[in-house]
């Protein structure tokens, strides 16, 4: 097997969110970070023949580019990463699953069938973008999401200093209620590079469903959230 381009980019993105990970039988992959405040699941284009573990994902990655156009052969315990010419080989040992943080099927099963979202809105890299370098000008952590003149407003801001410096966005969305504050820990908000179709919940709890790549990630929103009265 050869691992596309579009599957290591979605592994080091899940790096970032949980260092070890289980994959299973099949062309799906998930991760849940040790917090458990963010899920991901995706579509590759790997088919893999069994489930395994890997303690440190990163690292697993790291062999991976030791040798060029690496070809992964599993076995029961290990798999075997060689170069296109199969001169130069690597024995990588797998994890014991129970050993590492992953999502059960069930969790799994239930963050699939939310389907109830009193806010909606697209989210682009743009958006995002400058939603982290306003957030890092700043020194503030948190972005929240509002409603204000028929439209929503992305703010960066400091619960803890009500006169602290604030970044302010207008976007496009739709809402059922104006009276509401739901705020994100802008560090949780590990999504790879795209454009999302983004649901938010009055129960605190978000979806982002990439449009272009069959990837989504649930992000727990802050207990500092707010709906309705």
């Amino acid at each position: 097997m050869k691992l596309s381009d579009s599957t290591t980019q979605i592994l080091k993105n899940y790096a970032g969110i949980n260092s070890n990970i289980v994959f299973n039988a099949g062309s799906r992959i998930c991760t849940i970070s040790e917090a458990r405040n963010i899920l991901s699941a995706a579509s590759v284009d790997a088919e893999f023949p069994s489930t395994f573990g890997v303690y440190d994902l990163n690292e697993f990655l790291g062999v991976l580019s030791l040798v060029d156009e690496p070809q992964v052969k599993f076995e029961e315990k290990f798999a075997v990463i060689s170069d296109s010419t199969g001169r130069s080989k690597i024995k990588y040992f797998f994890t014991d699953t129970d050993m590492l943080t992953s999502p059960n099927g069930t969790m799994l099963d239930k963050a699939m069938e939310m389907d109830s979202f009193q806010v909606e809105f697209e989210f682009d890299q743009d958006t995002l973008n400058k939603i982290k370098r306003a957030a890092s000008a700043l020194g503030h952590s948190l972005v929240s999401v509002t409603a204000a003149n028929g439209s929503l407003v992305l703010t960066v801001f400091d619960p803890e200093n009500p006169t602290s410096n604030t970044f302010s966005l207008d976007i496009a969305g739709t809402y059922e209620h104006e009276n509401f504050s739901l705020v994100f820990g802008i560090p949780n908000l590990k999504i790879i590079p795209g454009t999302y179709k983004v649901g938010l919940s009055s129960k605190l709890m978000s979806r982002f469903t990439h449009t272009e790549q069959d990837i989504t990630y649930w992000i727990a929103l802050e207990k500092s959230s707010t709906y309705g009265a």
